[in-house]
Parts: C-alpha cells; structure tokens; sequence
C-alpha cells in the first residue's frame, strides 16, 4: 500500500478554434491535443491526437478522446474518424459508436488510418461535407 497521498488532478478540454484542435489541461498545463476539422452542419473530422513527451504514458490521450467525444455528443454531432489513435479506441470502446457518421464514417481501424495516412489520403475524407 502506498503511504503517498492521492492528489487529485483537474482536467479541463478547451476548444481551441484558432488552431484548430480540442486541447485538454492537467492542473491548467497543455498536456495533449486533438486536431479537428468542423464541417457542416454539424460533424467533426477528428484527425490527429498529439501528447506532450512529458505526459506520455499517463492516460491523456484516452482521457482526451473520451472528454472530447462526450463534448460532441452533448453538442449532438457525429464524427469523421482520421486518426490512427481515435480509430484503435473506438474499435474497443462502443459505448461511441453511435456518434460515426453514417455517411462518412472515416477509418474503422488503426491499420486502415495509418495506412492512408502513409499514402497521404487521410485528408480527402475531411473536404467532403
């Protein structure tokens, strides 16, 4: 048993339209990101999950997806899946499933992402609204 205190950290997800991306804020430090793409009328193409170097390892890109997914589900959108990451979590986590957009659904998979991402299609899926 650790005889260390738990220290309770304070999560915040900002959106930051400016760059581009949801940021989320441990203790009010930048320690990942997720950048989007926000189409008409209302779909994001999520397509890239960055951690800070310092942070990784600790859960903030889960963290981060999970915040950032419930964050568009309160704002009854849908998701076009880009990112390798995204892809991989929402393979296991299904409990999202129901926010990928029918239409344009993006990548089912890490492999299939990663892939186009190698061929430089990734992209193509986010300039069709």
């Amino acid at each position: 048993m650790s005889t260390e205190p738990h220290v309770r950290t304070q999560e915040t997800l900002v959106e930051n339209t400016d760059r581009g991306r949801f940021e989320l804020y441990r203790d009010g430090e930048l320690v990942g990101w997720l950048f989007r793409t926000h189409l008409i009328p209302n779909r994001y193409a999520l397509l890239h999950t960055e951690v800070e170097a310092s942070h990784q390892g600790q859960g903030v890109a889960g963290a981060m997806v999970r915040r950032v997914l419930d964050e568009i589900r309160g704002r009854e959108g849908t998701i076009t899946v880009i990112c390798p990451f995204l892809a991989n979590y929402l393979s296991r986590a299904t409990e999202y499933s129901d926010l990928i957009d029918p239409r344009r659904p993006g990548y089912s998979d890490r492999a299939s992402a990663e892939l186009a991402h190698t061929k430089g299609a990734g992209h193509e899926i986010v300039g069709h609204a």
